[in-house]
């Protein structure tokens, strides 16, 4: 086996310790048995232990194979990731490549299973009945990455195997950016000692639809033609979502997230202690070819705070221009974001250039170009919201003993909301 011959599909770091194992392996298997035999079964334990947490099933050398290829990101792969196919001379080192990972997908393992009295490892060439839940990919992109090692193992050439990877980039991109939808702001040491900014996996968020979220129109038509306009490649604007709780804002974000996650769309979640790493976040995925939203929520400040002036030199005023490909998406509860009490007046007067204070708090919600209110609902507009719901989840209630039970639950858990219609629909799920 050839594969320290690769020259762009290289260092896999520790994911890549079954494959050098197994290289070793099958170029040493004849003459060097014991050692052999003690390396198939550790790969074996590998292979399984893959099973568990990613929820691989069928050939799992082939998901593995696979699975090291999705998430290899190199100049290629970067460069294929939802656009496609790219000309150049990389593509000749490239078919190199995959040359030799078809020779790893093609080797036939019954002759060295049975050399070396390992016949238990054919259990991981076709594993089966996992029903397991992969706690790393969501369940659509276990799949298809499961296809795409039958795809791989099938294709009659090595141009058709870097064909079929390359319609993979094309897709759904190549690692963490390309295999998520969400991602949070994490750190790490590094050899030296420093820590160092890293973008994280959210490996579960929540399926909502805009179509899920009930009423709103108006809100929701402004945000979905801003996006739009974003994943577009259009000029779009920094978001503001503000109004009252429980209305919508952070749901709405999710179900963006989901909604425009094919075309490559992208969510950064962070928190205002983490406003410090923004730089470093944008430096990492300002040469991808994704859509970044970083999104804040209940983005909100006292008026002692002073965070807010950082963000604003993010967001707009730096000297560094900001990437075409970010934007950011806050929520609120406040409309002005800073907050503001009667007895600000009272120090205004004593300011001698009170109308420049009054600026310097309002310069923060001047850089979201478009801002967007979402309201409480009225009676009768809680009373719709009830209703979609409840034929949504299969409630059979007769409608006047529903809208009654709603608008004494609204009176004890929040006032009227799409999020109190939410949990008074999940409550009469649960007890009937």
């Amino acid at each position: 086996m050839r594969e320290k011959e690769l020259i762009v599909y290289r260092d896999f770091g520790k994911e890549g310790r079954i494959l050098s194992d197994m290289a070793w392996i099958l170029r040493h298997y004849q003459e060097k048995q014991e050692k052999a035999r003690a390396k198939l079964y550790a790969c074996m334990s590998g292979l399984l232990g893959l099973a568990g947490t990613h929820g691989f099933s069928g050939n799992l050398w082939h998901c593995y194979l696979s699975n090291l290829l999705v998430n290899h990101e190199n100049s290629y792969s970067r460069s294929c990731e939802i656009r496609g196919a790219v000309e150049g001379t990389v593509n000749e080192a490239v078919l190199h490549d995959i040359a030799i990972f078809r020779e790893l997908f093609e080797f036939d393992f019954a002759g060295a299973a049975r050399a070396l009295q390992v016949p238990e490892f054919l259990q991981a060439l076709s594993y089966t009945g996992n029903e397991q839940e992969s706690r790393v990919y969501n369940t659509r992109i276990r799949d298809r990455i499961c296809t795409l090692a039958v795809r791989l193992s099938q294709a009659a050439s090595a141009e058709e195997m870097k064909e079929r990877l390359t319609e993979f980039y094309r897709e759904y991109g190549v690692g963490k950016f390309g295999l998520h939808k969400a991602f949070r702001i994490g750190h790490k040491r590094t050899g030296d000692g420093e820590e160092a900014v890293v973008i994280e996996p959210i490996l579960n968020i929540a399926h909502v639809r805009l179509s899920d979220l009930v009423g709103y129109e108006t809100a929701k038509k402004k945000l979905v033609e801003n996006t739009e306009a974003f994943v577009a490649g259009r000029k779009a604007n920094n978001c503001l979502l503000y109004g009252d709780a429980g209305t919508g804002k952070s749901s709405s974000i999710k179900a963006i997230a989901n909604e425009y996650y094919d075309r490559g769309l992208r969510i950064i979640e962070v928190y205002r202690h983490q406003f410090r790493d923004l730089n470093d976040v944008i430096a990492q995925i300002k040469h991808r070819n994704y859509k970044f939203i970083i999104y804040m929520d209940d983005l909100s400040f006292e008026d002692f705070e002073t965070e807010y002036k950082y963000l604003k030199a993010v967001i707009e005023g730096g000297l560094e221009k900001k990437p075409d490909n970010v934007l950011i998406y806050a929520t609120s509860n406040r409309r002005h974001l800073i907050r503001e009490k009667f007895s600000d007046k009272r120090e205004q007067d004593d300011d001698l250039h009170a109308n420049d204070t009054v600026q310097e708090k309002l310069s923060l919600v001047y850089r979201f170009g478009v801002t967007i209110y979402f309201g409480a609902p009225d009676k009768a507009q809680f009373q719709q919201i009830v209703k979609t719901l409840a034929e949504r989840n299969g409630i059979t209630l007769p409608e006047d003993e529903l809208l009654a039970e709603a608008n004494k639950w609204e009176l004890f858990h929040g006032g009227l909301s799409g999020r109190t219609a939410q949990q008074f629909i999940d409550y009469l799920s649960g007890t009937r």
